[in-house]
C-alpha cells in the first residue's frame, strides 16, 4: 500500500527499492552535520510533530560527548541544535557541554528508546581559501578527503549572495566530480589527487572577471559537502557540510562552553563541615567529559574571610587520586570563618570557576533509609541504602551485629556502603551513617527473606501480529519456566487500544501453546498486545507491547505494495495487485490519481475493474516526469466501500553533459549515462522546445561503466546558446550552455 517499501516482483524490469543502511535516515528525514560550527540540523520527521527527540554525538571508543533534547516542529526543518532559533547542546540532557564534533563522530537521534537514524561525520574539508589565477577568471579550491569518504558523493560550493547580481542568478556556484562542465555563468570541475594523496581540487572558470573576483573573496562561504547515501531520487542522506574558516563552540548566547573552555568538570555535592580546628570537606568525584583528558585529582583551599593588612590566610590540600571524595584541612582558627574552594585537576588545567562551599557547624544526625523494606521475596534483591545528607558515610553489617559500638567506635565488621548490596539469601542487615561533623544516625535494620521461588522468563513475540477479520493471530517464543523441575503452566495475552487502555480481559492458553487467535476485536481498529507466562510460583513480567495491528473489517481494500520500476529501453508492463482485498460479492475499481486533465504522466489502465489490472509505463519524453504514479483501489461489497492507494515510482537512468560546443556550423554535444540503451533527445529554447536531434546511448569503453552518447550536427547555422536533453529512460538535464569557438 502507498508508503510501504517496495517488494520484489517478477514482472520485467521491476525491482525492489534498495534498502538503505538501517542507521541513515530515509528521505524526507535527514540528519545534517556542520562539524566546523558544532551545529546540527534535523530535517523532516513530520510524523513526530510535538514529540521530544534526543540527539546524541558519540565518538567511537569514547562514548557520548554531547546531547540535547528538542521538540519536533512543523516544516522542512524539524529543529536545530547550537544554531539561532534552535536549542543548545545540553538542553534537557547531560553533560552541559558543546561537543567538538570531528570526522568519525556519529550523530544519532531517538524518540524515547526508539532509534530514529544517525549520520557519521564525513572526513572532508576545504584546506585553503580560493585562489584566483593570473587569467582573472579561473578560481581553484583545494581540500582534503579521507579514505572513508565516497568520491562520487561529494560536492564543493562557493557561497556568496553577491552571485545573485551576476548572470549566475543564484547565491552559489558548485563543482561536482568530473571534468570541466558548463553551467550558467561559469564552468566547473572536481577532481581528486592533483595536489597529493587524499586531496580534491575544484576548478571554476567564470564568464567574467567580476564574478571570479566575488568567488575569490568568498572567505567563510567556501564549503564542501559529503553524504553517506544517495537514493533513487538523488536525495542526499547522512549529510556533512564542512565550512572553511568557521569556528566551533557555542553558536549563540547562553549555550554551554566547549569541552575544555572551562577546564575539567567540577566535583558535585561539595560540603564543608567544621570539626574543632579543622574542616572536613566531602564531595562526589567528578566525571571527565567524554573525549577530554582524564581527571587526575583535586585541589582544595580554605580561605579566611578576615582581611589582615590586605591579606587573607589560605590553607589547602592537593589530592592526587581522581576517586578521592574527602579530605581534612587541619590547624585552622576555630574563631575564623572560611570559604572553601574545590577544583578538579587534569592535564588540560583546573575547573573554572572553582566549586564554592561555606563551612557549616552540623549537630543534626543523618537519617538513613533502606529499599526494599523487610519482607519475603521469591528472588535475590538489591538493597539500596541512602542518607538525607549526601556527604554522610553509610556502613552496614550482614551478621546481625551493631554497626557502631559504644562510644561511637566503628565495628571492625562494618562495611562502607558504596553500591547496592546483593542479598541472595535470607539476611538481617543493620545500617547506620556518620556525617562529616561526626554525627551518628540511629541504627536501622531490614530483614530480607529470600524464598528462591523463581518465576518464568518474560515471553517475547516471535513474529509481527497478523490481522484477520475482527481478529489478530499472535505467535510467541516459549518462556523459560524458571528452574529445573518447573514448567510453564499458561500464558496470558492482554489487548490494548490505541490510547493504551486495556481492551477487555486477557485471554489465556495452556503452557504448551505458543499461538493465539485473539478474536472478538472491533473491525478497522488498531490494537497492541502484551503476554505473560506463569508457573507454580506466579506470573512473569509482561512483555513489551507488540507492533500495532489493525483488525480487519468484513470488507478490506488492499492495493498491494508500493513498487519501483526501472525505466527500460522498451515500454514496461506493470501489474497492480488487489488480491489481498476481502469481501463478499465484491466489485473492484482502479483509478489513477492525476494532477489535472493534462497530467503528462497519465497512463491507461487495462482491466480497471479486475483484481490485477495492468498498464504500460511508456518510454520517457518531456514533459513527462519521474514522479510517483498513484492509483486508488475502491472495493465495494453491498453498501460498504473501502479504498486503498499504491504508489509506482519510475526509477530514471541519469544523464549528464560532458561537453557542448559550436564552431563553424559544427554543433557537438557529448554526455554520459548511468545505464546503457535508449535514446537522448536534444532540444533548443527550453525542455519542450524544437528538437535539434537525437543520439543513441551506447556502452562506455572499458574500464568505464555505464553509457555514453555523442550528437554531432555539421550543418548548424548558428549557436543555439543553451540546450536541454532528455532520455527515453528518464534522464533529464538542462539548460546546458553551448560554448563557442
Amino acid at each position: 500500500m502507498f508508503g510501504i517499501s517496495a517488494a520484489v516482483l517478477i514482472a520485467p524490469f521491476i525491482i525492489a527499492v534498495p534498502a538503505a543502511s538501517a542507521a541513515v535516515p530515509t528521505f524526507p528525514n535527514n540528519i545534517v552535520v556542520f562539524p566546523d560550527r558544532d551545529f546540527i540540523t534535523i530535517e523532516g520527521y513530520q510524523e513526530h510533530i510535538g514529540e521530544t527527540a534526543t540527539v546524541e554525538v558519540t565518538r567511537p571508543g569514547v562514548g557520548v560527548i554531547g546531547s540535547a533534547e528538542s521538540v519536533v516542529g512543523a516544516g522542512d526543518v524539524a529543529f536545530e541544535v547550537n544554531h539561532p532559533g534552535g536549542v543548545c547542546w545540553g538542553a534537557g540532557t547531560a553533560p552541559k557541554v558543546t561537543p567538538d564534533i570531528r570526522s568519525g563522530d556519529v550523530v544519532s537521534m531517538k524518540f524515547g528508546a526508539t532509534a530514529a537514524g544517525d549520520t557519521s561525520t564525513q572526513d572532508v574539508y576545504v584546506t585553503a581559501a580560493p585562489v584566483l589565477a593570473a587569467d582573472g577568471v579561473t578560481v581553484t579550491v583545494t581540500g582534503f578527503i579521507g579514505d572513508s569518504a565516497n568520491q562520487a558523493q561529494i560536492e564543493q560550493r562557493i557561497v556568496d549572495p553577491a552571485f545573485k547580481g551576476t548572470p549566475i542568478g543564484r547565491r552559489d556556484v558548485r563543482a561536482v566530480p568530473g571534468p570541466l562542465t558548463a553551467n550558467v555563468g561559469y564552468s566547473s570541475s572536481l577532481v581528486f589527487g592533483i595536489a597529493g594523496p587524499n586531496t580534491f581540487t575544484a576548478t571554476y572558470v567564470f564568464d567574467s572577471r567580476d564574478t571570479a573576483g566575488i568567488a575569490a573573496a568568498a572567505g567563510s562561504g567556501v564549503r564542501v559537502m559529503s553524504w553517506q547515501l544517495e537514493d533513487a531520487a538523488a536525495n542526499r542522506q547522512g549529510l556533512t557540510i564542512a565550512e572553511f574558516g568557521e569556528l566551533g563552540g557555542p553558536g549563540m548566547g547562553g549555550c554551554p562552553n566547549g569541552p575544555l573552555q572551562s577546564g575539567p568538570a567540577g566535583a558535585t555535592d561539595v560540603i564543608a563541615a567544621t570539626v574543632a580546628d579543622s574542616l572536613k570537606i566531602t564531595w562526589t568525584p567528578a566525571k571527565a567529559i567524554p573525549g577530554t583528558p582524564a581527571i587526575t585529582g583535586y585541589r582544595v583551599h580554605a580561605v579566611a574571610q578576615t582581611v589582615v593588612n590586605g591579606e587573607r590566610a589560605e590553607f589547602g590540600k592537593r589530592i592526587d587520586s581522581p576517586a578521592a571524595k574527602t579530605t581534612t584541612i587541619s590547624g585552622l582558627n576555630p574563631a575564623e570563618t572560611y570559604d572553601v574552594f574545590l577544583v578538579s585537576v587534569s592535564s588540560a588545567g583546573e575547573t573554572f570557576p572553582a566549586v564554592h562551599a561555606i563551612p557549616v557547624t552540623d549537630i543534626v544526625a543523618p537519617l538513613v533509609t533502606a529499599s526494599p523494606q523487610s519482607g519475603s521475596f521469591r528472588t535475590a534483591q538489591q538493597l539500596t541504602l541512602s542518607s538525607n545528607e549526601a556527604a554522610a558515610e553509610i556502613y552496614y553489617t550482614t551478621d546481625g551485629s551493631d554497626v557502631f559500638l559504644s562510644g561511637g567506635t566503628l565495628s571492625a565488621l562494618a562495611v562502607l556502603y558504596t553500591q547496592p548490596v546483593n542479598i541472595a539469601r535470607t539476611t538481617a542487615v543493620n545500617f547506620a551513617a556518620v556525617d562529616p561533623s561526626g554525627n551518628l544516625s540511629a541504627q536501622g535494620q531490614v530483614v530480607l527473606t529470600i524464598t528462591n521461588d523463581p518465576l518464568p522468563s518474560t515471553p517475547t513475540f516471535s513474529s509481527p501480529p497478523l490481522a484477520g477479520t475482527g481478529s489478530v493471530t499472535l505467535n510467541w517464543s516459549a518462556a523459560d519456566p524458571g528452574a529445573p523441575g518447573l514448567s510453564v503452566t499458561g500464558y496470558s495475552v492482554q489487548a490494548y487500544t490505541a490510547d493504551g487502555a486495556a481492551a477487555g480481559p486477557p485471554r489465556t492458553t495452556a503452557g504448551d501453546v505458543t499461538t493465539l487467535v485473539f478474536d472478538g476485536l472491533a473491525p478497522d481498529t488498531a490494537y497492541q498486545f502484551t503476554i505473560t507466562a506463569s508457573n507454580a510460583n506466579g506470573a512473569s513480567a509482561a512483555s513489551a507491547k507488540s507492533d500495532p495491528v489493525q483488525a480487519l473489517g468484513a470488507v478490506v481494500a488492499n492495493a498491494g505494495a508500493d513498487q519501483a520500476i526501472t525505466r527500460a529501453v522498451t515500454a514496461t508492463t506493470v501489474v497492480l495487485d488487489g488480491s489481498r482485498s476481502t469481501g463478499t460479492e465484491t466489485t473492484y475499481l482502479w483509478e489513477q490519481i492525476l494532477s489535472g486533465p493534462t497530467d503528462p504522466d497519465r497512463v491507461t489502465l487495462s482491466g480497471p475493474t479486475t483484481v490485477k489490472p495492468t498498464f504500460s509505463l511508456p518510454l520517457f519524453a518531456t514533459p513527462m516526469t519521474n514522479n510517483p504514479l498513484t492509483f486508488r483501489l475502491t472495493v465495494t461489497s453491498g453498501s460498504t466501500v473501502r479504498t486503498d492507494e499504491v504508489g509506482i515510482t519510475p526509477i530514471a537512468s541519469q544523464i549528464s553533459v560532458t561537453g557542448a560546443r559550436w564552431k563553424s556550423r559544427d554543433l557537438r554535444v557529448d554526455g554520459i549515462s548511468s545505464s546503457v540503451g535508449g535514446t537522448v533527445t536534444i532540444h533548443s529554447g527550453g525542455p519542450t522546445g524544437p528538437v535539434i536531434g537525437r543520439a543513441p546511448i551506447t556502452a562506455a569503453p572499458a574500464p568505464q561503466t555505464g553509457g555514453v552518447f555523442t550528437y554531432r550536427l555539421r550543418t548548424s547555422a548558428s549557436n543555439p546558446g543553451s540546450v536541454w536533453l532528455d532520455s527515453t529512460r528518464g534522464g533529464v538535464v538542462g539548460p546546458v550552455t553551448v560554448t563557442a569557438g
